[in-house]
């Protein structure tokens, strides 16, 4: 689907690296509190060996490059990210619609530092269910799960 000159389309497992550097260069910039738990190599052998194993993965591509993507299975949003640049345009939302036609109810955890994330989650018709602590995350920082559900 075209979408404003950008393309949304499915990924394939080629892409892996592709992701994973637009979700490495994504957190460095939105999430800047987080601990740098993972070298580049390490993000690139989850996404080709988990993500693109267990996930829809749905990219935005402008002019050849990966700028943003969704990875979704069934009950869960896993990832969201864009590089910077492209935040704000409502390409998420874009992507957000995949995961929403694709499954029923969908649950996610988000940073609860990460106060734009969880606006953009809330107008879209996510609920807080809980917050934690963090201390059951890698990171050590407090979360927040959301869930949405068709009406």
């Amino acid at each position: 689907m075209k979408y404003k000159g950008l393309l949304v389309r499915q990924a394939n497992c080629k892409e892996s690296d592709a992701v994973a550097i637009v979700a490495r260069q994504s957190r460095k910039h939105f999430l800047p509190y987080l601990p740098d738990l993972h070298t580049l190599e390490e993000y690139k052998w989850f996404y080709k060996n988990i993500v693109f194993a267990e996930d829809h993965v749905w990219v935005v591509e402008d002019e050849g490059a990966i700028v943003g993507f969704c990875a979704f299975k069934e009950g869960w949003l896993d990832h969201l990210y864009f590089l910077p640049s492209y935040v704000g345009k409502t390409l998420g939302l874009e992507l957000l619609k995949k995961a929403k036609e694709t499954y029923p109810c969908l649950q996610l955890w988000v940073f609860q530092q990460n106060v734009r994330a969880i606006s953009f989650y809330q107008r879209h018709g996510f609920v807080r269910l809980r917050e934690t602590d963090g201390s059951e995350n890698e990171e050590q920082v407090p979360d927040a799960l959301f869930e949405w559900r068709k009406t």
